[in-house]
């Protein structure tokens, strides 16, 4: 069933209401009319199944039906952030990411960054990245849409480690030395201590094609981050943070994992 999210002003006791693209979508793309239902969301607080009353391309009116549990979120927050890559691959990791579970994506510059990052355009480019989420929320049937973050700087990104109860640093030579840390070791351990938090927060901090400098690795652990390894393959960087978000998920119990 088709969903949609909603301002909290559109969603009442009443019913909903929708405007501007998303009236479109369902006039004329869906081709709703009197009497069919959708699923309707503010995205914080209810969601509910609704019924059209009257619709058009400039605005559809429907009454409630039935209040629906917010039951489609993930136990574990997950955040990931993502280096800024080349092309359309941030694109593609919010989108994915979204429909796979993550509560949130932080862009960010670090040392290898290979893409020219225009500050001027940064507005515009988040407005795109938040309807591609909002999009993939609602394919996906969540109660929530994922935020997008301004871009960060590095330092940005590091001073902000204190707010997550686990962040984790996804770095290739883990996965290759025989030393190294895997994803699932550090979980099982930190899944194993008494004091963790039932619905913790993460951070996933995800490199750009280049990588990530031993430098950018040390500071990472200085502040409180702990190094993994994704296996023994080298991952692209737009593979990388959804191979670790669905791993995260399976081990919250997400996929019958716990």
């Amino acid at each position: 069933m088709q969903r949609y999210f909603v301002s909290k002003e559109q969603l009442t006791e009443a019913g909903a209401f929708l405007t501007g693209e998303d009236a479109h979508h369902a006039a004329r793309v869906m081709r709703m009319s009197e009497g069919d239902s959708f699923i309707v969301s503010d995205g914080t607080e209810r969601t509910a199944l609704v019924q059209v009353t009257e619709a058009s391309p400039a605005r559809v009116d429907a009454q409630l039906i039935e209040w629906l549990e917010m039951s489609s979120e993930p136990a574990w927050r997950v955040t990931i952030a993502q280096s800024l890559p080349k092309g359309d691959k941030m694109e593609l990791v919010i989108q994915k990411g979204t429909e796979i579970g993550a509560c949130a994506f932080i862009p960010f510059e670090s040392e290898r960054v290979v893409v020219q990052y225009d500050h001027k355009k940064e507005a515009k480019r988040l407005e795109r990245w938040s309807k591609i989420a909002k999009e993939a929320a609602e394919q996906a049937h969540r109660n929530r849409i994922p935020s997008i973050e301004p871009v960060r700087s590095w330092r940005e990104l590091t001073a902000s480690y204190p707010k997550y109860d686990l962040v984790l640093f996804c770095y290739e030579r883990e996965g290759h030395e025989s030393t190294g840390q895997g994803l699932g070791d550090v979980l099982r351990e930190w899944k194993a201590r008494e004091t963790r938090p039932a619905e913790p927060s993460i951070l996933l901090i995800v490199g750009s094609e280049g990588g990530f400098t031993e430098r950018e690795a040390e500071e990472a652990v200085a502040s409180g981050a702990v190094l993994v390894g994704l296996g023994r393959r080298i991952l692209r960087t737009e593979t990388a943070g959804l191979v670790g978000l669905t791993c995260l998920l399976y081990e919250s119990g997400e996929m019958g994992g716990a």
